[in-house]
């Protein structure tokens, strides 16, 4: 499994903050944050990537973060951040409605909506596991997604506790998996972050059904291989062992189709890479290519009809924003 792991005491004091914060946007969404503890900033931060699902597992002093308007217009990967406080407490404030969470509970966020975080502890240190999920891979109750999400799930016992020991278990100690364990793992978290929501809204949530758990898999299995040119409805519906007519009843359901998806989840990735300046001296013809798009002019007529404006110009007012 792919890890990227942050420690701020490799790092001069000048620069913690700041490379803390960076990963942080890149791994998570973008958030105004703020702290009392700049000058010595003592954080750490561990993500693993497994497929369609992202973990960290982050340490750090108090500090405010906001989700502002500003910052959804100006990129939204439209996921919801599920945390397990492991030491201090995590506040958020979503439309004057405030929710605080400790340890033994879990707090899911949508990044689709504005909010207000603090992160806070008696003794200076904030420790928390969180999931990173894809938006359509964790359903809510219809109307709830787009009005407010912002909500305190039990952690103590059941479901809750499962998976934050399964989270938990996971960051502490990522080198006992291999590479081809992380997308079951993967699947595993997701499983149990969608038994979770079922649990907690089991009086507006339907049992999960074979359509439901179909498309779940559709979706993740497409997440893991978009950088293959050859991603084609054929070969999904291979690999789920279903027609090819039945994968598009899938997308139909959602009223889109094979071929859209498939299009705006590498658009969506490319635009990421290219608002990273990580990768800012990496060609646009070069992120195009690893996420699938063989030909640059399609990717380039494809982004300015998604985005409104070529590649080119995205890059250089995200770096500048940046």
């Amino acid at each position: 499994m792919i890890e990227t792991l942050f420690r701020g005491d490799e790092l001069p004091v000048t620069d913690r903050f700041e490379c803390w914060r960076d990963l942080a946007f890149r791994s998570h969404s973008p958030h105004e944050m703020r702290t009392e503890h700049s000058a010595d900033f003592r954080g750490t931060l561990r993500v693993l990537d497994l497929g369609i699902v992202q973990v960290s597992l982050f340490t750090c002093p108090p500090l405010d973060s906001d989700r502002t308007p500003v910052l959804i217009r100006r990129s939204d990967p439209e996921i919801y951040h599920l945390s397990a406080p492991l030491c201090g407490r995590m506040g958020v404030v979503e439309d004057d409605r405030e929710i605080l969470v400790g340890r033994g509970d879990l707090v899911l966020v949508n990044s689709s909506r504005p909010y207000r975080g603090r992160l806070d502890a008696e003794d200076g240190t904030v420790s928390a596991a969180e999931m990173i999920i894809p938006r359509m891979l964790l359903p809510l109750p219809r109307g709830l997604g787009d009005r407010q999400v912002a909500m305190r799930l039990p952690g103590r016992a059941g479901i809750g506790a499962l998976l934050a020991q399964f989270l938990t278990g996971l960051l502490n100690d990522p080198t006992s998996y291999g590479p081809s364990d992380a997308a079951r793992l993967g699947a595993v978290a997701l499983d149990l972050a969608n038994a979770l929501i079922a649990r907690q809204f089991e009086a507006d949530v339907a049992p999960e059904t074979f359509q439901h758990s179909l498309a779940t898999r559709v979706r993740g299995y497409v997440q893991q291989h978009l950088a293959d040119p050859e991603l084609t409805p054929e070969r999904i519906a291979a690999s789920q062992h279903i027609s090819v007519r039945s994968l598009h009843r899938v997308f139909r359901r959602e009223n889109t189709t094979v071929s859209a998806y498939i299009r705006h989840q590498r658009l969506e990735q490319a635009r990421r890479d290219l608002a990273d300046p990580g990768l800012s001296r990496r060609p646009i013809h070069a992120i195009a290519a690893r996420w699938g798009f063989r030909r640059p002019a399609d990717f380039t007529r494809a982004f300015r009809t998604a985005y409104g404006m070529p590649p080119k110009d995205f890059r250089h007012l995200a770096l500048r924003g940046a």
